[in-house]
């Protein structure tokens, strides 16, 4: 009678692990995704038209230059036409020579 209570305890403890493992969930394996938005960042060397950018391009990639300085940007653009150089953008009312300095590498005048 003991062996037979034995049997029926192993049974009974493979049938629930069998269960178990085709009940489990499958997993994926994790890719590595956001390092290769991060490489993708850096890798990026596009200057950035002054005469060409939107308000938004200009307030996303420099550094400094926030909604307000975007848009005088751009106002200046629109009253007194297409940038000749990048100094001229001194003229543009709240940049200064830091900011300007700061984003030279950025911008180019096309």
């Amino acid at each position: 009678m003991r062996i037979s209570y034995f049997y029926s305890l192993v049974f009974a403890l493979l049938t629930s692990a069998s269960i178990a493992a085709v009940a489990a969930p499958a997993t994926k394996p994790e890719t590595a995704t956001a390092p290769l938005v991060v490489e993708a960042a850096k890798d990026r060397t596009e200057k950035v038209d002054l005469n060409n950018a939107d308000a938004l391009t200009l307030q996303r990639e420099l550094a400094g230059v926030g909604e307000a300085k975007a848009k005088a940007i751009v106002a200046y653009r629109e009253s007194n036409g297409a940038f000749s150089s990048i100094d001229e953008l001194l003229e543009v009312k709240g940049i200064g020579k830091a900011i300007l300095e700061r984003n030279r590498d950025k911008i180019e005048v096309n």
